[in-house]
């Protein structure tokens, strides 16, 4: 199954970055706003979705689906539920952190509505990729600069971090005290995380 992309309107500056991700056979969404990093993404849109509140330039002749502007869903996560509906499985968010920081932690739960329906996503940015560490071990390789495990849903139980700067053996971390940031990868080696109850958001940092 090929994997969606949703493409958000937040502030994009190393497009280099993005490009290298996208793959030929991507099935790409436009989020209102997102059509702006259309040419420098260089990605041709399957379907553009929106209210048009924060995109006024021409619209092309491919699939457009108009939203109104009062509405419960943002565009972002009617895209992602649309792509849902058409069977996707696998998730690539871009241009959906930053600037507007209620736009980002709703954005960051659609990992967590994902997670829960058994499908793979991941977020990326200019300064790290995220995704949801559950009931499957995650790995962090020496490429990156730091990696940070946050609890943004309950409780977290049964972490195990190996191979890295602070290792940890049978862990907890909540909302309320979030110790798990900008650990190391340590040199020549791939962290691995798991954990046996709840869930974590995984920030590799670039």
């Amino acid at each position: 199954m090929k994997r969606c992309v949703v493409v958000g309107g937040a502030k994009i500056e190393n497009y280099d970055l993005i490009r290298n991700a996208l793959r030929p056979d991507d099935f790409v969404i436009y989020c209102d706003g997102g059509l702006n990093h259309g040419k420098s993404l260089g990605a041709k849109p399957d379907l553009i979705v929106g209210d048009f509140d924060s995109y006024t330039g021409e619209l092309t002749d491919d699939e457009i689906i108009v939203l109104p502007r009062k509405k419960d869903d943002t565009d972002t996560v009617f895209a992602v539920k649309e792509a849902l509906r058409r069977g996707f499985e696998d998730f690539l968010l871009v241009g959906v952190t930053g600037q507007r920081l209620d736009h980002t932690i709703g954005n960051l739960s659609i990992l967590l509505m994902l997670d829960s329906l058994h499908k793979t996503a991941k977020i990326i940015d200019d300064c790290s990729e995220m995704e949801i560490v559950s009931d499957k071990r995650a790995f962090v390789d020496d490429s990156f600069s730091y990696f940070s495990l946050l609890n943004i849903s309950g409780t977290a139980k049964g972490i195990t971090i190996k191979n890295a700067e602070y290792e940890l053996e049978n862990g907890q971390i909540t909302c309320e005290y979030q110790y798990g940031i900008s650990n190391e990868v340590l040199k020549g080696k791939t962290a691995e995380i798991s954990l046996s109850e709840g869930r974590l958001l995984l920030i590799r940092v670039y």
